[in-house]
């Protein structure tokens, strides 16, 4: 019986070798710039780990259009919410040095963290920030913190006027706030801020030299990837936004190569060297479904079974294997991490656009690994990409939903004045040469130029073009005495919910 469980392990293992020598490198390389075209991305360097090792990786299209340079593994992209894994490990070693416990209250170590009611401000644990189910909707709250001035605690200090989207801890809400204040529990425990301490005992460990917590280390660097909006469906380089304030939540930048060491570590269960950086529980429970999403169970051979969060990672399995992983959005970049731990094989895509195959291109080429049919996953997902744009009406819906031909009720004048959101603050409208302007206390990048559209509706005219977020407008609301008394903004996106803002006005 040993003797052939012994001749059985070596099949398999040989079985597993014999995989990983059919994968043709070059048909991978051709698929990944045919996608590249496909998908307009002005540039992007993709990475592949088997075994420990970094055995594919390689740039296509360029670090900026215009520029005849290729980015290649070493080129830096900002890996935004993929940096949300970092946060999740550095809250482990905290836990694993007794100086803190997942189901520590936030308020343990934020007195001021306030929530939609007491018995949740109390309640929440450093669990719940990192698992998405404090009860807040899905990027409810990002228009305090995006592009913003305010620091991490004034933003924190401001999610109490959020409401809820589910009841606590039964339901899943990507919340980037939460991880903005798991980022201030570990400066209140360290001393440190988020970037320092994730230098400090990951970065630097590592071998990730490559690797920065914010723009303000760029400055001396080279081979830095530059950020692409999409403006009139072209790309068009914009400048770097700095998030290092917000790093818990998305501030890190870094390269494939160094990611490698990030992958190559996480599939090794937190051991680096002769080194155990995270223990068994560590990567256990980060690992660990904290949060589940229904799957569909009645799909004919789904390759999917579960889906859910741990506590960084996104979880789910793939042809029996676990998948672990994250996608990250950044003003002008995307990118996404996957890894098969049970195959040793891990996938690295980062981008200097808006528009990728994030969800195709590992499918693809786990498929290739795995031994499985081929299937275009990349065309597929361009086809529902362009399906689901044709689909959003939204834009188009309040367009064709304008009544031309009407007034404003007062004078331009009259409608200047300055309006309190209490999310965020100040919202000012000023009068300038008979226009109207509108400006954000705490957030430059909003000013804008407003536009009649119909009746007391202005058109939002950004004076920088936004990444997530174009047409917009504001409706000044009044009383039967025809006295301005508030603002509603609607920006139909995705991202950032300008809606939430509900300013009053003060003067």
């Amino acid at each position: 019986m040993k003797l052939l469980r012994n001749i059985l392990s070596l099949a398999f293992l040989l079985a597993g070798f014999a995989v990983l020598a059919q994968v043709d490198y070059k048909k991978l390389d051709a698929y990944y710039e045919k996608a590249l075209k496909d998908w307009n991305v002005p540039g992007m360097s993709i990475g592949i780990v088997k075994d420990g090792k970094l055995v594919f990786a390689k740039g296509y299209g360029t670090v900026e259009v215009g520029k005849n340079q290729k980015p290649d593994e070493h080129t830096l992209f900002a890996i935004a919410s993929n940096s949300k894994a970092f946060t999740s490990a550095a809250i482990a070693l905290l836990v694993q040095e007794g100086k803190l416990k997942w189901d520590d209250k936030v308020r343990q170590y934020l007195p001021y963290f306030t929530l939609y009611n007491t018995y949740v401000s109390e309640e929440t644990t450093i669990r719940d920030l990192l698992s998405h189910r404090v009860g807040l909707g899905t990027f409810s709250g990002d228009v305090i913190w995006y592009r913003s001035q305010l620091s991490a605690e004034e933003i924190i200090k401001r999610v109490r006027y959020l409401p809820p989207a589910y009841n606590f801890r039964a339901g899943y809400g990507y919340s980037n706030l939460m991880y903005i204040t798991a980022g201030e529990v570990i400066r209140k425990v360290t001393g440190k801020s988020w970037g320092e301490f994730v230098t400090e005992r990951f970065l630097k460990p590592l071998g990730m030299t490559r690797s920065v917590p914010g723009t303000t280390y760029l400055k001396n660097m080279a081979n830095v990837a530059t950020p692409h909006e999409r403006v009139n469906n072209q790309n068009q380089p914009t400048p770097w936004v700095d998030w290092e304030n917000i790093g818990a939540t998305g501030g890190l930048i870094s390269s494939v190569n160094d990611l490698s060491q990030w992958l190559i570590f996480n599939m090794n269960h937190g051991i680096w060297g002769k080194d155990t950086l995270l223990t068994a529980a560590s990567r256990n429970i980060l690992w660990t479904p904290h949060n589940n999403f229904v799957v569909d169970h009645t799909a004919k051979n789904p390759a999917t079974h579960f889906r859910g969060y741990g506590l960084g990672w996104g979880l789910s399995d793939y042809h029996g294997r676990l998948r672990v992983g994250h996608t990250g959005g950044y003003d002008g970049m995307v990118s996404v991490i996957q890894m098969l731990p049970e195959e040793n094989l891990g996938f690295i895509m980062l981008t200097n656009g808006l528009q990728a195959p994030l969800s195709a291109l590992p499918n693809y080429t786990f498929d290739r690994f795995l031994g499985k049919p081929e299937r275009d996953w990349s065309k597929e997902q361009w086809e529902s990409t362009l399906k689901s744009k044709k689909e959003d009406t939204r834009i188009a819906d309040r367009k064709k939903a304008r009544v031309m031909n009407t007034n404003p009720s007062l004078a331009p004048g009259r409608y200047a004045g300055t309006y309190q959101a209490d999310i965020y603050g100040k919202i000012m409208v000023t009068e300038q040469n008979g226009q109207l302007k509108l400006s954000f206390e705490h957030t430059p990048d909003f000013s804008a130029t407003l536009r009649h559209w119909h009746y007391d509706v202005f058109e939002i005219v950004w004076d920088k073009p936004q990444s997530w977020f174009s047409f917009g407008t504001v409706r000044f609301n009044l009383d039967n005495n025809l006295n301005i008394v508030g603002l509603d903004f609607d920006v139909p996106n995705d991202d950032i919910f300008f809606e939430e803002l509900k300013a009053r006005r003060l003067k």
